[in-house]
């Protein structure tokens, strides 16, 4: 089989695209330029996709003895994952750009690319499972770095074209094979945060994209205006820390971003309890299977990617859902994905996911 292995300069994609090798696949390694800025992507262990990381990626290439190119995406990444993560803040919204990075650039743009080329599958280093009979997309045997949650987007189609080498290995596993084969990038730090955000200061950069739009901070109980801030853009529903409120609540306890309305520019801030959800609508559902459900199921949900898990009962309409929590969930946030999960084999199959749109 012809596999084009993205790699990213980090040990996982490495080990993916060696396990690839070793199982006998003609295999081609590629790295994805997404930024025109590529030296500002990595600041330590921040961010992804940088020269650095190229360069990694291309070294881990020549061990592996396989061919090796870098594809600009950045194009392609800007519009798709960086102006979609713009434009969903300033709508009030809080999206998960890993998830709209595999959505549409891994499994959209590459995918469409590796296809018209003649490759077979996508070969990625993914913490998850993949039965491809089904498909069927599952957890990582891996609970810590799972990465289940931010595939779930992906549809059957997509799916019977990819590949996950390392899913079934602890990430202690991986690092000790990356050693013994001698790729430098075994003790390499994992990259964390926002790739295109390395320095960690999500507020900045918003700012500086969506300037300046003066708006309330309001009591959700009372209705009482406590302060003003800059802009939308700054918060997220189940934020605590940052709120610039000079006082504190009567009760003496601190209060969180319960909602956000970009209209009128509102943010509305409360205690901790009003935080819990028993109800989520959601847009725009894929399903795994290629197909949507007839009628109302049980799963288990998850809305962050680590984390914020119920078990919940979906209804499928036209083209969204009606999730019910069996117990509450809280700091759920428009613009998040719910991911589904089959309420068997302790919620290890993913069903599908879709994107949060409101909650009560």
């Amino acid at each position: 089989m012809r596999v084009l292995a993205a790699m990213s300069g980090g040990v996982d994609s490495a080990v993916a695209a060696a396990r690839a090798v070793a199982a006998g696949h003609d295999v081609v390694g590629v790295h994805l330029a997404l930024s025109r800025t590529r030296d500002a992507m990595r600041s330590g262990s921040r961010g992804c996709c940088s020269r650095e990381d190229a360069g990694d990626a291309a070294r881990a290439a020549d061990v592996l003895g396989i061919p090796y190119y870098v594809w600009d995406l950045s194009e392609e990444f800007t519009r798709d994952v960086v102006d979609d993560f713009v434009a969903a803040y300033a709508a009030g919204e809080t999206p998960n750009p890993c998830l709209r990075c595999n959505e549409k650039i891994k499994f959209a743009a590459v995918l469409d690319r590796a296809l018209a080329l003649g490759f077979d599958a996508v070969c990625t280093g993914h913490y998850a499972r993949l039965d491809p009979a089904g498909p069927v997309l599952r957890r990582s045997a891996d609970a810590g770095k799972d990465q289940s949650y931010v595939l779930a987007v992906l549809r059957a189609d997509q799916l019977r074209h990819a590949m996950f080498p390392v899913g079934d290995t602890s990430k202690p596993e991986i690092r000790a094979e990356a050693a013994r084969l001698g790729l430098r990038v075994a003790g390499k730090p994992d990259s964390h945060d926002i790739c295109f955000i390395p320095t960690g200061d999500t507020r900045g950069f918003l700012a500086d994209r969506l300037g300046t739009t003066p708006g309330a901070l309001v009591d959700a109980a009372s209705g009482e205006t406590l302060g003003t801030h800059d802009g939308v853009h700054g918060f997220t529903v189940g934020q605590r820390k940052g709120l610039g409120i000079d006082r504190p609540a009567a009760d003496g306890r601190p209060r969180y971003v319960l909602g956000i309305e970009p209209v009128s520019g509102t943010v509305r801030v409360g205690p901790e309890a009003a935080l819990d959800v028993t109800a989520i609508t959601a847009r725009t559902p894929v399903w795994t299977s290629g197909a949507a459900p007839d009628a109302p199921f049980g799963c288990v949900v998850q809305v962050r990617a680590h984390g914020g898990t119920a078990p919940a009962t979906v209804t499928p309409l036209d083209s969204a859902v009606q999730v019910e929590l069996s117990e509450p969930l809280r700091g759920v946030a428009p613009g998040q994905a719910v991911a589904f999960y089959h309420p068997d084999d302790d919620g290890d199959v993913v069903l599908g996911s879709a994107t949060i749109t409101g909650t009560a």
